[in-house]
């Protein structure tokens, strides 16, 4: 595959197989857990986007500047780069370890009406849909630009969009709208819960488990705090708020990892943990960290500095994103639900990059090929029919975008 134009026929709509299987094949070839780079795929983009005359500009991480985002712009017909709308992915994957695959996720295979491997899913059909059909984009007399918007480390917490936001921001870029093709069975979500992450650092004293009044036990002290934690989650779960058009209704709460102590015989000087959780969009998620930190910092640690001078609790943000909750009234909104004829309010609990476009003042909508119970599974997989209707979306969306759709 050399340049985009000749990955890419114009349309798939008089046939049932995917015109982006090429594209999607090679992203899914490029191994991108988010533990490695993804600047080789980065760069693959860019390379071709460049052979076909469109410029991308790339937004480097600070670990040795080997993890990047992409943007790049398809102007209007006039020129005019500011406005559009964004086609938006991210470009890691979540690691197969421990899990039995029955190809090798890294080279993607077809089977029956499928396309198995990591990222197939999510969400790597989705970017490879919309790169084949640069051509057509290139074609068409756009009446407003469309760009690309490629990120790096969502799958641990949204680390790359951000960046990549900020120097929209910075160089004064400001598209009208954002459509986020994470697996939704291309059908159009308004909303999903935001997510909150945090490391937990209790800190006790060592001692010989003989003499435990000279010691102070880290793990039995961080058990109290993951208990209130659950305590909390058992409250939103009895108490609500509420917003049944999600499939889990109200903000939960877990304790997701734990390690702590060193023998049997030996009181634990540390433990940690982290714990997570995901809040309605239309409950503030900084009240709910702050009952946390209150009662870890006011109730806990003065018992603990009772029993050794040298007790801590240390609490860190290690991610966040925000909920998004559309404005049906958005442009953007009307617009996929236009393209999808479907005008059902969908939301849900798993979070995408669509909360910090709109939340840059981006009104954004989530709308992508395959199912997210794919996601993140051995075995993953998208449809072929999926990555086709993602195609004809797609077509729908570009005449959208032309002088003629607007001249209607």
């Amino acid at each position: 595959m050399s340049h985009v134009a000749e990955t890419a026929p114009s349309s798939s709509s008089d046939s049932s197989s995917p015109v982006s299987l090429p594209w999607v094949t090679r992203l899914v070839s490029m191994d991108t857990v988010s533990r490695n780079p993804n600047l080789g795929l980065i760069e693959t983009v860019r390379d071709e986007l460049r052979a076909a005359g469109i410029e991308a500009t790339l937004t480097h991480d600070e670990r040795g500047g080997k993890w990047a985002n992409l943007f790049a712009t398809i102007p209007a017909h006039d020129g005019e780069t500011n406005g559009g709308v964004v086609l938006s992915g991210h470009t890691d994957v979540v690691p197969v370890d421990g899990q039995q695959w029955d190809s090798d996720p890294f080279k993607p295979e077809i089977r029956g009406d499928k396309l198995y491997g990591r990222g197939t899913c999510d969400m790597k059909g989705f970017i490879g849909a919309a790169l084949a059909l640069v051509p057509d984009m290139q074609r068409a007399k756009l009446a407003r630009p469309i760009h690309f918007a490629l990120s790096f480390d969502e799958e641990v917490g949204c680390a790359g969009a951000p960046l990549l936001i900020a120097d929209l921001m910075k160089r004064g870029v400001k598209p009208d709208g954002c459509i986020v093709g994470e697996p939704t069975s291309m059908r159009p979500i308004v909303a999903h819960k935001g997510i909150n992450a945090y490391q937990c650092c209790v800190r006790g004293q060592a001692a010989h488990s003989s003499l435990t009044p000279k010691g102070l036990n880290a793990i039995e002290y961080a058990a109290r705090l993951i208990c209130y934690i659950r305590d909390m989650a058992d409250q939103f779960r009895e108490q609500g708020p509420f917003d049944e058009l999600y499939d889990v209704p109200f903000t939960t709460a877990q304790t997701s990892t734990i390690s702590g102590g060193n023998a049997i015989n030996t009181v634990p000087a540390e433990c940690k943990f982290q714990f997570e959780f995901r809040n309605l969009p239309t409950l503030d998620p900084e009240p709910i960290f702050a009952r946390i930190d209150q009662y870890a910092r006011e109730t806990l640690l003065p018992k603990m500095l009772r029993e050794h001078p040298s007790a801590a609790i240390e609490i860190t943000k290690i991610a966040a994103a925000p909920g998004l909750d559309s404005s049906e009234q958005a442009a953007i909104t009307q617009l996929v639900r236009a393209l999808t004829a479907d005008q059902d309010k969908r939301k849900v609990a798993y979070g995408t990059e669509a909360g910090l476009f709109s939340l840059a003042g981006i009104p954004s909508i989530v709308c992508g090929p395959g199912d997210i119970q794919q996601a993140h599974k051995a075995n993953e997989f998208v449809a072929l029919d999926q990555l086709v209707a993602c195609e004809r979306f797609l077509q729908k969306f570009i005449r959208s975008m032309s002088v003629e759709a607007h001249a209607l």
